[in-house]
């Protein structure tokens, strides 16, 4: 990168933190005031930065338009699909992405298994907004107020015996999965089929889309596809940096509450599922599973 491209991109992060004169900008560059002067005039002219009236510069209106302009143009399941069929090859089992639109979780795509045994799924279909891994991950983001709302207005059908049960459960669901930062549907949706999800998230650390593998017990145990889980985590992490334009997983920060879903290992219930002699916790990523 030539000197002079170096120094112009320099003066963005400076001003990210606040106005700044003339002087503040070259002496944080370490150059002379005209030359400084001379890159604050380049950007002023593409409207990356903006000279207030106290002569202090800031950033300029040109930069958030171009801002929200890519992440409107961001495809997540352009970006995801390559990730989850490279996932789905490697495990064999069905994977999904999901995203939440109009109050309701959808997915938008779906990589099939190679088993004969096979989910009934498709691209645009909603899922079972109360039981589904995918939408536990994504309602777990919301804001707190919001969460609570959306638990009050919703129905809880009993597919199963392990469904949930009413809004007080779901919420205190959604607070276990926001804590860990992943999410399982063990038979709470249908007896025969379990799967376990992990979060996409964007720049800003929130989750802008979910991720799953699922799979019938038949052709693997709730304990077996629990083993999956980091390798789903390390998944929906290099999603995640490739869509926020980062070089490594982004973790979680909201803003409105203190609590963010984050990384921890915390080992999930699967009282309902068949005894099995314990062999880890299955967010660590040397568990797996029962021999």
């Amino acid at each position: 990168m030539s000197q002079t491209v170096d120094r112009a991109l320099s003066i963005l992060p400076l001003l990210a933190r606040g106005p700044a004169d003339l002087g503040q900008v070259a002496g944080r560059l370490g150059v002379h005031k005209s030359t400084a002067l001379r890159l604050l005039r380049t950007l002023h002219e593409h409207g990356l930065v903006y000279r207030q009236q106290d002569q202090r510069y800031r950033l300029g209106a040109g930069l958030f338009a171009l801002a929200q302009e890519a992440v409107e143009n961001l495809d997540v399941r352009e970006i995801a699909h390559p990730h989850l069929a490279a996932l789905g090859e490697r495990t064999g089992h069905t994977v999904h992405l999901a995203v939440r639109e109009e109050g309701e979780v959808l997915y938008i795509d779906k990589v099939e298994s190679r088993y004969p045994v096979r989910m009934y799924s498709r691209i645009g279909k909603p899922v079972a907004i109360t039981v589904a891994a995918v939408a536990k991950l994504l309602l777990a983001d919301l804001p707190e107020p919001e969460r609570r709302a959306l638990a009050a207005r919703l129905d809880y059908p009993r597919y199963t015996p392990r469904s949930t049960s009413d809004a007080a459960a779901f919420l205190a669901e959604l607070a276990t999965v926001r804590e860990q930062g992943w999410a399982t549907d063990l038979g709470g949706h249908e007896e025969s089929i379990n799967c376990v999800a992990a979060p996409v998230r964007g720049a800003d650390g929130r989750v802008v889309a979910a991720m799953s593998v699922s799979a019938p017990n038949v052709v693997v145990t709730a304990d077996e596809l629990l083993a999956l889980l980091p390798l789903v985590r390390r998944t929906a992490e290099e999603i995640s940096a490739e869509y926020a334009g980062t070089t490594a997983g982004v973790t979680g920060t909201i803003a409105t509450e203190p609590a963010p879903m984050r990384d921890t290992t915390k080992t999930p219930d699967t009282s309902n599922t068949p005894e099995s002699p314990d062999t880890g916790n299955p967010g660590d990523p040397g568990y797996r599973g029962n021999p």
